[in-house]
């Protein structure tokens, strides 16, 4: 009997130590996300991916020209490492002066990026040509390489800001923002301004989405309409309306979408307003199915500046959801403040803060923040 009683607590230890050694443990991490010397991460549209191999790497638009994207590398979320550039533009398929929006997953073994550019083919010569590239790699770090010699699908306008979902089925949906290019929509704002004499008109850039082709090949359906700024000027979006209203642009955006799942409710974040100013913010929108109807929740925007509340941070957005081991949510997100300004140039830099879906389906997010926050990985 005593030999069974030191066996069971020999177990038992061994137990809690593996236990102990896991990966889920706390951490304090404060905003905005930094390198090892202390310098924030500075990007815009970050997209952080939680690989199998344990560790956090960050994606998103670089402040500047550039053929490509950086990647960097953190275990704990507080210390980011530069890697370098993971993927470098071949001239033949796309431009070299404008790359934005990087969304990297980790599927069978492989990693895959997709982004927006210009494409080459550009016969009217438009202002904006953007298209959705794919890039495939067997590192997170890189090199990626062309899946494609051509864009996962040609729209006839110009999109960005590509996002997928991966239902349970084994179907695959992709969404992405039409662009306010050559787009001007009526609207009561639109009306309005015009009559002010401020704007002839007002652009407009919309939300679709579309199943695709696993391999990424290309679409199957035609692209679905999903969200799209209010008709209504002081309706309960009145917010989406804020950067035209005060002179910013004459556009107005849906953008920088994000989809996931929770229980049976598909809920759509996006990015209203310009994507450097003081009014970028990010509301959400529910559906029952992947594809819509989608409705905007009462209680947008859920992420915005707090500068004017005796806070630090404004030009919040572009944001994506990241999951711990633990089930618990935290938005990935740009955004600005005075001091980031005079250290990087006015330059975006990444955020990330809790967010949480309520018993009753409510999404709320916990920031913006700079305060040291405990995050289990």
């Amino acid at each position: 009997m005593k030999n069974l009683y030191l066996y069971i607590c020999f177990c038992s230890v061994v137990l809690l130590t593996a236990c102990s050694g896991s990966k889920i443990q706390p951490v304090m991490v404060s905003n905005p996300l930094s390198l090892s010397n202390g310098q924030p991460v500075v990007m815009g549209d970050p997209f952080i991916l939680y690989a199998s191999n344990g560790y956090f790497y960050a994606y998103g638009t670089t402040e500047g020209p550039m053929d490509g994207f950086n990647v960097y590398e953190s275990q704990d979320l507080t210390n980011w490492h530069l890697k370098g550039q993971c993927y470098k533009a071949d001239p033949k398929g796309w431009t070299t002066d404008c790359f934005w929006a990087p969304e990297v997953y980790e599927r069978n073994g492989k990693f895959y990026m997709l982004f927006s550019s210009n494409w080459k083919e550009n016969p009217t010569n438009e202002g904006e040509i953007f298209r959705i590239g794919v890039a495939v790699s067997d590192s997170p770090v890189g090199p990626f390489q062309e899946l494609s010699d051509k864009p996962i699908f040609d729209p006839g306008y110009p999109v960005i800001d590509a996002n997928l979902y991966f239902a349970d089925d084994g179907r695959v949906y992709l969404y992405y923002s039409r662009c306010c290019y050559k787009h001007a929509v009526e609207s009561e704002l639109a009306s309005q301004l015009k009559a002010e004499g401020k704007y002839d008109e007002i652009e407009e850039s919309w939300i679709y989405g579309v199943e695709i082709n696993p391999d990424f090949s290309g679409t199957i359906g035609e692209p679905v309409h999903l969200l799209s700024p209010p008709y209504e000027l002081n309706g309960p979006q009145e917010w989406e309306s804020r950067s035209a209203m005060a002179g910013e642009a004459n556009r107005r955006w849906n953008e920088g979408s994000y989809i996931f799942k929770h229980g049976d409710i598909y809920y759509m974040m996006y990015s209203a307003n310009f994507y450097g100013g003081p009014y970028y913010a990010v509301g959400y929108a529910t559906s029952k199915s992947p594809l819509g109807p989608f409705i905007k929740a009462a209680n947008n925007p859920v992420l915005e500046r707090n500068n004017d509340k005796g806070g630090e941070v404004y030009c919040t957005g572009h944001n994506m959801v990241l999951t711990m081991p633990d089930g618990s949510l935290y938005t990935v997100y740009h955004g600005r403040t005075a001091k980031t300004d005079a250290m990087t140039n006015k330059g975006r830099v990444m955020f990330i803060d809790k967010m949480e879906i309520l018993p009753d389906g409510q999404l709320i997010v916990h920031g913006p923040t700079t305060e040291p926050q405990t995050i289990v990985q």
